[in-house]
């Protein structure tokens, strides 16, 4: 599945995919970051970071055995997300794909899990729609927003990214 996965991006980012057009609408293409994103130079170098970090950071031996989990988290999040959320999960709202929201509160995914709800208003700041779907990634939104950092787009309560 998560071949499956590169080769769906691979073909994207090479101009060979299939995609329908009005998926592509408005999405922004910026050739040198994803040259630099798809480079084997970029991934050694996250996993360079990421291990100097550890050395500079850790307290004890075992917890370099955490780095594994950090050298694999972007995979295995694309796939809980990218492929777990298009199978399994309940949905919000009618939209013309299979995205379902994966879990009923989401802290592990950082509220990427509320797949059907991003499908449904994407650029949507929180993720989190119904009482119980909390977006913890939504505060640190707004707290970014109000130290200037990012801007959100004033939209009643929604908060659409700018």
């Amino acid at each position: 599945m998560m071949w499956k996965t590169k080769d769906y991006y691979n073909n994207i980012l090479n101009h060979r995919d299939s995609i329908e057009p009005k998926f592509k609408k408005g999405v922004p293409y910026w050739g040198f970051i994803e040259k630099i994103g798809n480079s084997w130079i970029s991934r050694l170098g996250w996993g360079v970071l990421y291990t100097l970090f550890y050395i500079q950071f850790a307290t004890t031996g075992w917890e370099f055995l955490l780095l594994p989990i950090h050298y694999l988290m972007g995979p295995v999040h694309g796939v809980i997300i990218n492929w777990y959320a298009h199978r399994y999960g309940y949905v919000n709202f009618k939209v013309d794909d299979t995205a379902k929201n994966l879990l009923p509160f989401d802290f592990l995914m950082m509220g990427e899990s509320y797949h059907n709800n991003h499908h449904k208003y994407g650029g949507r700041a929180n993720f989190g729609i119904k009482w119980h779907e909390f977006d913890p990634t939504y505060p640190l939104i707004k707290l970014l927003n109000a130290i200037k950092v990012i801007r959100l787009k004033p939209n009643n309560d929604l908060n659409y990214m700018g």
